[in-house]
């Protein structure tokens, strides 16, 4: 297919024009605390907007739908979890990091456990950073494949590249503020595409609804007590754990907090950026059973090739290809480039601002000028934009990018959330402690995450792992906790308190 005229201009000035303004704040990066925070002196509106498009990339714009059509609204029992722990990262966590004034989110640890903790969960969040930026690229790639038929690796190269730019030129001015007009471009994309799906019934609004509702589209799941399917209750734990690490440890958010004048708008800013999530991704869920129920009533608009059974994330870019008018196309399109654009430059300037302040600081050169630190972050950047690319080139192929995402999350972000509940709550946990409770958790996320991939014939099947994947980082989680907590508890002895 070829875009119309209209879509082109509309897409094309979005989207390179969000590029070139990224790239103009370039001029007003003279320093490395500039270039990762700001200065501090960036309004919470616009942080609170760019926390909200760092969460909403394209896995969430393209694979919720997706989720949606072959199955239900299992998936959105993670949106349900967000409040629980966005609560509990502004009420323990942004005044924790406020106070520490660090803008490494793995400072705490070393103060708290030594050097190894700090490079440990530094380490656990660039490869994990790494993972999201292949799977945002390759679900970038999708639908401008879907429509104009260029080649997937072209358009990953391509894309990583220009981000690559804004991100290195630009510094966490240029990440917050286009996050912001980006963020405004999705969701407008978003609301617009529910509205023109639910018109676009041949049997009105109330066929859409009857259709999913005979399918059990709008199902949140069994609500058995198993542990081994995507029950509501495993995604609803696993959306706990995995956003209480986001909100309260990832390095995306944490620098965030830093990036506004005082504590009160940092919090301001976390909860509005992670509560708006919730009505967004309920519209992408709606907008998955929409596209569910408007090919099931009409199943000669959708060639042989898309099954709704199997075909998962291809069937929403194949209908912004196909079934909307001149215009909002390249809306749409250029939706999901905001999104996926605006998480993956986060990830660049988060990983940069992590080894220069993790490693080259710490190790290399502890009294680093203002050159050097902002060549560091230059170079670092481009390096972690390029590795992106390359796991995004391997990625092509997986069948659900957005299970492949979660499997890979829960990996390796090594359970160190239990790392920083343990170094937060037990006051008596020492390195040895956390030391222990960090190598037996790890091997059980290991035994999670690899026994179903290589235990799978004979007597090994007794030691697969029983559980389901999403439990990855919960019993990771729990386990480094409670072992450390229990160690400290057995070997240490509290002082009685003074009289």
């Amino acid at each position: 297919m070829k875009l119309s005229l209209v879509d082109a201009i509309v897409f094309f000035v979005l989207v390179v024009g969000n590029v070139v303004f990224g790239a103009s704040f370039f001029f007003r990066n003279k320093t490395s605390d500039q270039f990762t925070t700001g200065g501090g002196k960036i309004p919470s509106w616009a942080v609170g907007m760019s926390i909200f498009a760092t969460f909403v990339s394209s896995i969430s714009f393209l694979a919720l739908p997706g989720k949606a059509i072959a199955s239900n609204w299992n998936a959105f029992v993670f949106s349900l979890s967000i409040p629980f722990a966005s609560f509990a990262a502004v009420k323990f966590f942004v005044p924790l990091y406020r106070s520490v004034g660090n803008v490494s989110a793995y400072y705490y640890l070393e103060l708290r456990f030594g050097a190894w903790a700090r490079l440990y969960a530094s380490a656990c969040y660039i490869l994990t950073q790494l993972m999201r930026t292949g799977a945002i690229l390759l679900l970038l790639a999708l639908p401008v494949n879907a429509l104009f038929g260029w080649n997937v690796k072209t358009v990953i190269i391509i894309t990583g590249l220009a981000v690559i730019l804004y991100s290195m030129l630009g510094g966490i001015r240029a990440v917050i503020w286009t996050d912001t007009i980006q963020g405004i471009i999705l969701i407008a994309g978003a609301v617009i595409c529910a509205v023109f799906l639910t018109l676009s019934m041949p049997g009105g609004a109330k066929q859409l609804f009857e259709i999913a509702s005979e399918n059990n589209k709008f199902s949140l799941g069994s609500f058995g007590p198993g542990l081994r399917e995507s029950t509501f209750w495993v995604v609803l734990i696993y959306g706990l754990f995995i956003n209480l690490q986001n909100y309260g440890i990832d390095q995306n958010y944490i620098q965030r907090y830093m990036t506004t004048g005082s504590e009160k708008e940092a919090k301001s800013s976390a909860l509005f950026g992670s509560l708006l999530y919730i009505p967004v991704s309920l519209i992408f869920f709606y907008i998955g059973t929409a596209l569910f129920s408007y090919y099931t009533a009409q199943p000669g608009l959708l060639p042989e090739n898309l099954k709704l059974a199997g075909a998962g994330d291809k069937v929403f870019p194949y209908f912004i290809a196909t079934g909307l008018p001149a215009g909002l196309t390249g809306l749409l399109i250029a939706a999901i480039f905001s999104a996926g654009m605006s998480t993956i430059s986060t990830s660049l300037n988060s990983s940069a601002t992590i080894v220069l302040s993790d490693y080259y600081k710490r190790y290399f050169n502890k009294e680093a000028n203002e050159k050097s630190s902002m060549r560091v972050l230059h170079i670092s950047s481009l390096i972690t934009g390029m590795l992106g690319i390359g796991i995004a080139l391997l990625l092509v192929g997986v069948e659900s990018v957005l299970d492949a995402w979660w499997a890979l999350a829960s990996i390796f972000s090594g359970g160190m959330l239990g790392l920083f509940l343990l170094g937060y709550i037990s006051k008596t946990a020492g390195k040895a402690d956390a030391v222990t409770g960090v190598i037996i958790g790890f091997l059980i996320i290991v035994w999670m995450a690899l026994s179903p991939v290589f235990l799978t014939e004979g007597r090994m099947l007794a030691f697969r792992s029983p559980f389901h994947s999403n439990l990855t980082i919960v019993f990771g989680t729990i386990a480094i906790f409670l072992i450390g907590f229990l160690v400290s508890k057995l070997f240490h002895k509290v002082p009685p308190p003074t009289p």
